[in-house]
């Protein structure tokens, strides 16, 4: 891959991705440059229908598919992004379908902007999302990649549905998307103008909870297989997985009124999190324990309530340290 190649992906990464860039940071040298790669081909595709307002829908699906046929190496390209790119999906096997149901799910964003069920979302995000979790098992190279992958792709839903359920308000006003499925809002007597008014109804509250728990699922899954990662990989894939979920916590912590806002996760919380998993990862490193113990998500997917609160007075103790930690990571 090119120097500037590996730049271009870091700052698109420091600037558009702020949550992932500081789990990336902790990742082990030859690993980290690749990521930086691999989430600004990501970026650099989903920008093409997320910032495409005036963009004819044609246009928009001729340069995907330009993007796509640059990052199999089926054309020639002077993006330094798109080049890096292709070079590092043939250095690490990364398969071409990985990287074909990326680039579908991207052209769907084109014209598609409901989801009627949970089915029919999930069947998005196996491009949006979890090849993404796929692509990135490829580059972290486990010995036994087909015990990884299926765990990968649950962690790579868990992200998006964490996401989704954060930026209903931002997908609704920038890009007249809703992600939540239809049949969920529909039992719960929730409308599309509900959502369009920021209307935080009783029945907006459950369906965002049955969506949460729905993700939580997810995350037990997906965090079991961290163990089938290299061991230069597990900590820094197990803390990204407490900073996703933490967004988990501040929903429920503001009633489920991710309509007035979008909840954001404050740097300094975000280097507590990362501390206390350090900590605890010292003593004990069983990723699905350290979860358990760190995390905002329920011990079961079924529990009714999230983890209790984490002692302030450690987080702080352990947050100098985190933070010099990560000053020190390039």
């Amino acid at each position: 891959m090119s120097d500037d190649g590996v730049a271009r992906g870091k700052s698109i990464q420091r600037r558009t991705g702020k949550t992932f860039h500081l789990a990336t940071r902790l990742l082990p040298e030859r690993v980290r440059q690749s990521t930086y790669v691999l989430y600004a081909f990501f970026r650099v595709a989903d920008e093409v229908v997320d910032d495409a307002e005036g963009v004819p829908p044609a246009e928009q699906r001729a340069e995907l598919e330009r993007l796509r046929a640059a990052a199999l190496g089926q054309e020639p390209t002077d993006d330094p992004v798109l080049e890096a790119f292709a070079d590092l999906r043939e250095t690490h096997d990364i398969p071409d379908d990985d990287v074909n149901t990326f680039v579908d799910a991207m052209l769907t964003d084109v014209s598609k902007s409901r989801y009627a069920t949970f089915a029919e979302l999930r069947a998005y995000m196996d491009g949006s999302a979890a090849a993404v979790g796929r692509m990135m098992t490829s580059v972290m190279d486990p010995d036994d990649h087909d015990r990884a992958r299926p765990h990968a792709t649950a962690l790579g839903e868990a992200f998006q549905l964490s996401n989704f359920l954060r930026d209903v308000r931002e997908d609704v006003v920038e890009r007249d998307r809703i992600y939540l499925p239809l049949e969920t809002l529909s039992a719960y007597d929730v409308s599309e103008a509900q959502i369009r008014n920021f209307e935080t109804s009783e029945g907006f509250k459950q369906a965002m909870e049955r969506e949460l728990r729905r993700a939580e699922a997810l995350y037990h899954e997906g965090v079991a297989g961290i163990e089938a990662l290299p061991e230069d990989c597990q900590f820094p894939v197990l803390v990204a997985a407490v900073l996703y979920a933490d967004h988990h916590r501040l929903i429920r912590a503001r009633d489920y009124d991710v309509l007035s806002e979008t909840p954001q996760i404050s740097t300094a919380r975000k280097l507590a999190l990362v501390a206390l998993t350090r900590w605890h990862w010292a003593w004990n490193r069983d990723p699905e324990t350290v979860f358990r113990r760190v995390s905002a998500i329920p011990d079961h997917p079924d529990a009714t309530t999230p983890n209790r609160e984490r002692t302030p007075g450690l987080a702080r103790r352990l947050l100098r340290g985190a933070v010099d930690s990560l000053r020190r990571l390039t």
